[in-house]
């Protein structure tokens, strides 16, 4: 199969090199200049777990020609409308889509522009990073979950996990993938907005019983909100996720905190603690907590000047 890496950031370039090392073809797609010319001159450097270089072909998704059997969407959820406009080109009426973006509500756009039979959503808990341009950091064993958004064509879902599988990354086919990604969510809603704000590690925050008080009040709208969708979700299990995720990554600075207060990018908030409020006014329950992180968060990208950002650096929790 011909696939692509619709953004080719820190799990990006994790996906792309471990599909790389089977018998599938891959092509990186991205905007970062820097990034695409690092790769194209000296190849993609891996340390971490896995020393190696590997020749990849690398472009900018406009430049993509050839049609795709499979695209893996991990491009910034902002950038996501963007993305699927530049890549039609390379999609035909058999190619599957393959959502694992962080956040809330991309199936809703997704649909604008491939066949719900043909798409797929999942969630990941890998993690990696990029110390540089054309360089990826991977460090740890993670997994994911997906499923064909349409029930009627479960067979290409079982056909792209094993294609992952080949790849070493701990696929497993879902009935039921959305507590999956409204439990991620979740953690990314808590840990990284707050971190974001409060300019602290997730170890520091959950240290501090009022940080406590406020992750949990964000969890509840977050299962409140998703119950009223129809989503199976369990506060309890949910909350004793978060805590455990917690310890796995207390000297961590997740992704918001990288993106918005080192790297002074947007961020992905209107996706997380945004959609949960955006979600709960439209049924009428109030989110105070995530209204409030949200409107802050924003407060804080306009101080900062940030327009947005093409560069996807980041690709952890």
């Amino acid at each position: 199969m011909l696939v692509y890496i619709a953004g080719s950031g820190a799990m990006g370039c994790r996906f792309g090199y471990q599909i790389s090392q089977t018998n599938h073809e891959v092509i990186l797609l991205d905007n970062w200049a820097e990034h695409i010319a690092a790769i194209k001159d000296k190849g993609l450097t891996i340390t971490g777990d896995v020393e190696d270089n590997v020749s990849l072909p690398i472009m900018k998704p406009t430049e993509a020609t050839r049609e795709a059997d499979l695209i893996i969407l991990f491009t910034k959820a902002m950038q996501l409308p963007q993305m699927l406009q530049d890549i039609k080109g390379i999609i035909g009426q058999e190619t599957k889509v393959l959502c694992l973006l962080n956040g809330l509500g991309h199936e809703d756009v997704i649909r604008h522009y491939i066949p719900v039979h043909n798409i797929l959503m999942g969630v990941t808990v890998w993690t990696a990073g990029l110390k540089g341009p054309g360089h990826a950091h991977l460090q740890g064993v993670g997994a994911l979950n997906l499923q064909s958004l349409d029930p009627a064509n479960q067979e290409a879902g079982h056909q792209v996990a094993e294609l992952l599988n080949q790849a070493k990354l701990n696929a497993t086919y879902d009935d039921n993938v959305l507590p999956h990604i409204w439990r991620k969510a979740c953690v990314n809603g808590s840990m990284n907005s707050l971190c974001a704000l409060l300019d602290c590690t997730i170890g520091e925050l959950f240290t501090s019983q009022d940080g406590l008080k406020i992750v949990n009040s964000i969890i509840h709208e977050f299962v409140t909100v998703g119950k009223a969708e129809g989503v199976e979700l369990n506060e309890e299990e949910i909350t004793t996720y978060v805590m455990d995720t917690s310890v796995k990554a207390a000297h961590h600075y997740p992704s918001m905190h990288q993106d918005l207060v080192q790297n002074h990018r947007k961020t992905e908030i209107d996706f997380l603690n945004g959609a949960v409020n955006t979600k709960g006014q439209k049924l009428g329950i109030e989110t105070p907590y995530c209204r409030l992180i949200t409107e802050m968060v924003h407060t804080k990208e306009k101080i900062l000047n940030i327009n947005g950002s093409l560069s996807t650096v980041v690709g952890d929790l």
